[in-house]
């Protein structure tokens, strides 16, 4: 039966011993065996890794991410088992060494991290492990008076940052210029009021019963925590996005390797303030019943 793509009309694609066929036409000269094996080769070879290329990866940046968060847990149960090792029945109170030395040390590397010019992969190591110094003390300060929270707040942080992957994964939702203005401007919002309630802690000026200063205040019996809590998950769902966006843009721009820690280091501060706001908000809902 006659194909019928006329490209299959070519005398290389015929039957030189049919009719209408021009008999004189040779075939290709021989192929190098030793050519054909290294071109079989390449085709076989697995791909060229971030480490063969030099280039940031999708692959590389998430070890890079795996590796902090590693770091994290690590100096996190440090950080629980320290603060636990000062309760006793004479004094039943969980010291706050680690949460304040992490926490206090954690923003000044975040802050270096921030603004240094150079990715600087130690300094990125660094804060993974104060970080995990101060998850693990306020962890187990949370979980001494509120058993169980832990669990509770590690499950909501790791559904918000999986289903915030898949969208973004399937394309549901992408960082815009609108969003991006209207979250930084929410963010200034958020650390004017954060920085007003410390002070306002400080400095006693609040009224006793206020575990979580203005926090505590509520509007038609809802705590203000609350409100702003689901706000806050909301601007890290988003911030999420926005450190995927730029993975998968110095991914497509060709960004040099070292680059994948600062993706990594980016998805580690979001997350982990994602988990401290939850922690907050389980408690004055739990402190409430």
């Amino acid at each position: 039966m006659a194909l019928n793509n006329p490209a299959f009309n070519n005398p290389a694609f015929q039957d030189p011993r049919a009719g209408g066929v021009n008999t004189r036409y040779s075939p290709p000269p021989a192929v190098d065996p030793a050519a054909a094996a290294s071109i079989e080769g390449a085709y076989a070879a697995p791909s060229a890794s971030a480490v063969d290329t030099g280039r940031m990866t999708v692959e590389d940046t998430v070890m890079k991410t795996l590796g902090l968060f590693g770091i994290l847990v690590v100096t996190a149960v440090v950080g629980w088992i320290w603060t636990m090792s000062g309760v006793t029945a004479a004094n039943p109170r969980p010291s706050v060494a680690p949460m304040l030395i992490g926490g206090l040390v954690g923003f000044v590397l975040a802050m270096v991290a921030t603004f240094k010019k150079k990715p600087s992969v130690p300094v990125f190591i660094a804060y993974a492990a104060f970080e995990g110094l101060f998850i693990g003390g306020i962890s187990a300060f949370f979980e001494f008076q509120l058993p169980g929270i832990v669990v509770q707040a590690t499950l909501a942080t790791l559904s918000v940052v999986g289903v915030t992957l898949a969208l973004f994964a399937s394309g549901k939702i992408r960082a815009s210029k609108r969003a991006t203005k209207i979250f930084l401007i929410a963010m200034v919002g958020y650390l004017v009021f954060s920085l007003l309630n410390v002070g306002l802690m400080l400095f006693g000026v609040l009224p006793d019963g206020m575990a979580f200063g203005l926090r505590s205040a509520t509007i038609a019996g809802i705590p203000i925590g609350l409100i702003l809590g689901v706000l806050v998950v909301i601007m890290a769902a988003y911030s999420l996005v926005l450190d995927f966006d730029q993975i998968q843009r110095g991914v497509r721009n060709g960004a040099p390797r070292v680059y994948g820690w600062v993706g990594a280091f980016g998805i580690m501060v979001t997350v982990v303030w994602l988990y401290v706001e939850i922690l907050r908000m389980i408690a004055i809902i739990r402190g409430n019943n």
